[in-house]
């Protein structure tokens, strides 16, 4: 078997721009299969997937993945940290020998040293990095005050720091470094339009901007491939899209209301009485807009909020997080084709011991790994929660009755 090409994505829809960074990572790496860890129902920024994961999966597999995992929903709804190390994890276990990725930068030196500061935490820059905390912004922002502080080199940092696909690059490397994986990083630099909400460059539009088209029922044909629009015109046509948190916001404000406020301070990403916040404003309004409103600030992005959020109706807290980020998340395989076949009958041969799961019916009849059971679970709530906002009747375990996709 030749390399092995491994790509972390949302392909929410996948776009000319994922084309380019496929085509791109396989010359690059001289892959022969190509292996996708993909978020199912919900995305790392904290909202739902514009289609379902299975539609997600075969656009991936129409243009040149041979092999969609799903990453876990625990993972899938975390902070970039723990989104970046669950999928390596799984790339790590498949024993792929490149990972590739995007990359504003386009230099993975330059990642890798910014990586490598994060990874030994020097006790110069842990006192920076407190110091900035301090001042009560985001931590994300109070990091990258740090570590421009620390590098000592605005010129050549700056724009690292600041842009979305670098900082997830370097959680990938960082990931890399902890589980001393042998997996090759590569990147391909991406242009502004590829994750930009509004910009558009030629024929590249990033998938926020597809998104609102699809939402304004604007035209987005030339953005996407042909293989792509067919697939998402299917789910547009059967009322199969979900367009935002907002499909959510009576569960979301409901939850809240029943929960105590200790039950919310348990929800990760919650600290420093966040929790008292968001059950006053729970209180005080009835949309997921006005409760995000509230809540944001300096110290807590829109993002890290929208994730608070899914994780309260998910029923995820600290402590089942804690437990299951000790254990070694399983490969659900989402859709192959004949060589993604191929692969997973030599890997599943070589490495008994991995738990793959192609059929969910069989693997809760039989699995008595109670944290992987535990995980799975939250998928099926996840996939679940996920129909209640089409606009068509709701499907209830799509995770049971739902095929595999093969091409």
């Amino acid at each position: 078997m030749g390399n092995v090409l491994g790509i972390i994505a949302e392909y929410n829809p996948f776009h000319n721009g994922h084309a380019f960074h496929l085509m791109e990572s396989v010359k690059k790496s001289e892959a022969d299969t190509v292996i996708c860890i993909m978020s199912g129902s919900f995305t790392q920024r904290g909202t739902p997937a514009i289609v379902d994961k299975w539609a997600r999966a075969q656009m991936a597999l129409e243009n040149g993945v041979d092999l969609v995992i799903e990453l876990p929903t625990i993972y899938s709804v975390a902070s970039a940290e723990h989104f970046a190390e669950g999928s390596v994890k799984i790339l790590d276990n498949l024993g792929v020998d490149y990972l590739s990725f995007g990359s504003e930068c386009g230099s993975i030196e330059i990642l890798a040293e910014i990586a490598n500061v994060l990874y030994n935490e020097p006790k110069e820059y842990s006192t920076l990095l407190k110091h900035e905390l301090s001042k009560g912004i985001s931590f994300p922002k109070a990091r990258e005050n740090a570590l421009l502080i620390y590098l000592n080199d605005i010129r050549k940092y700056a724009n690292v720091l600041s842009n979305p696909n670098n900082i997830l690059g370097i959680e990938y490397l960082k990931a890399l470094r902890k589980f001393k994986s042998g997996i090759k990083p590569i990147t391909i630099q991406r242009n502004t339009a590829m994750h930009n909400d509004h910009i558009v460059v030629g024929n590249i539009a990033s998938s926020s901007a597809i998104r609102n088209m699809i939402i304004k029922e604007e035209k987005y044909r030339s953005y996407i491939p042909s293989e792509t629009f067919d697939i998402l015109d299917n789910s547009i046509k059967y009322g199969k899209i979900v367009p935002g948190l907002s499909s959510f916001e009576k569960e979301i404000i409901y939850t809240f209301r029943k929960m105590s406020v200790q039950d919310i301070a348990d929800i990760p990403d919650v600290s420093e009485g966040l929790e008292n916040k968001i059950k006053n404003a729970s209180n005080e309004c009835n949309t997921v807009n006005e409760l995000i409103n509230i809540i944001k600030s300096k110290r807590y992005t829109e993002t890290r909020i929208q994730r608070i959020l899914l994780c309260s109706i998910l029923g995820i807290t600290k402590n089942i997080i804690a437990d299951l980020y000790k254990t070694q998340p399983y490969i659900r395989v989402l859709g192959m084709n004949e060589k993604g076949k191929e692969f997973l009958s030599f890997k599943t041969q070589d490495n008994p011991k991995l738990q793959f799961i192609t059929s969910s019916k069989d693997f809760m009849d039989r699995s008595k790994h109670k944290q992987l059971r535990q995980m799975f679970s939250i998928d099926i709530l996840a996939t679940n929660l996920y129909t209640l906002g089409f606009d068509n009747e709701p499907y209830a375990n799509l995770d049971f009755t739902k095929k595999m996709v093969i091409i």
